[in-house]
């Protein structure tokens, strides 16, 4: 459920950071904290980065290393300068009364900050990651307390970040969970084979609608069409020459990369002798 907001945008490593951060906390403590690095614009906020803060939590205080957040805040400014605080994040299910606290100081960090909570302990089933903004309620004059509304959560990467969540994807289908990496040639492959994939996906799809199976969807025409638009027009023996091109331009660097790997390590043979 969310209400009318920014939209959350989260990349992998943040999410594999914040359950290294847990499988790593202190003995005996119940969830860890950390805070949120990203950019922000009109409609969205999206989280690039994230580091653990460490702190200690009772059933009465929370006590949270305010130097060590600032500190690490500042080292990673010099890497990456473009990306802001905008909120921090809690491993669990629930929003705790000591969450009001911890809010209150990144509120004067960043403004309007974002709490996201992760459920490592899967207490539902599932992996469940939930955002929120704060906001205040009661009477003016009076007592005042906060509200935590819930955001929309989407999941959005890199091209880099997409090889790791694919490689990880593929550890699943083995016993020991483990899968090596593969060359540069069978990525290509295995591109190559889900493009083909996905065509025929596509294919089958307008072959149905044209049949009258399946009532056409006015979205996907134009997604369709907005597909097609962007394919060059090209000649298939124009295409050939370009692609036998490029896999050759890739091989050969791959046979230099080997070459320089043997004379690198003949030349340390040498040294040694």
């Amino acid at each position: 459920m969310s209400v009318f907001g920014p939209v959350v945008k989260i990349h992998p490593v943040v999410l594999a950071s914040i359950c290294d951060s847990y499988e790593r906390r202190n003995e005996g403590a119940s969830r860890v904290i950390g805070t949120l690095l990203g950019t922000i614009d009109k409609h969205s906020i999206e989280v690039t980065n994230c580091f653990s803060v460490p702190h200690n939590e009772s059933e009465d205080e929370v006590a949270v290393d305010m130097e060590f957040a600032k500190n690490m805040y500042e080292l990673h400014k010099r890497v990456s300068p473009t990306e802001v605080i905008i909120g921090w994040y809690a491993t669990g299910f629930d929003i705790t009364e000591h969450s009001v606290l911890i809010h209150e100081y990144y509120s004067r960090e960043a403004s309007n900050p974002i709490h996201l909570t992760v459920d490592t302990a899967l207490q539902s089933g599932k992996m469940n990651i939930r955002a929120y903004v704060s906001a205040q309620m009661g009477v003016p004059g009076k007592t005042v307390g906060v509200m935590f509304t819930p955001l929309t959560v989407k999941y959005v990467y890199y091209d880099t970040e997409r090889i790791g969540v694919d490689l990880l994807q593929r550890t699943r289908l083995t016993p020991s969970r483990t899968k090596g990496l593969t060359s540069d040639l069978s990525q290509v492959g295995g591109a190559a084979a889900r493009v083909q994939d996905m065509l025929t996906t596509v294919l089958a799809y307008i072959e149905d609608v044209l049949s009258g199976k399946v009532t056409a969807d006015n979205s996907v025409g134009r997604f369709l069409m907005d597909l097609v638009n962007k394919v060059p027009t090209i000649s298939p023996e124009d295409f050939e020459n370009m692609l036998n091109s490029n896999i050759n331009d890739l091989l050969m660097v791959t046979y230099l990369s080997n070459l320089t790997q043997a004379q690198i390590a003949l030349n340390e043979k040498l040294v040694l002798l």
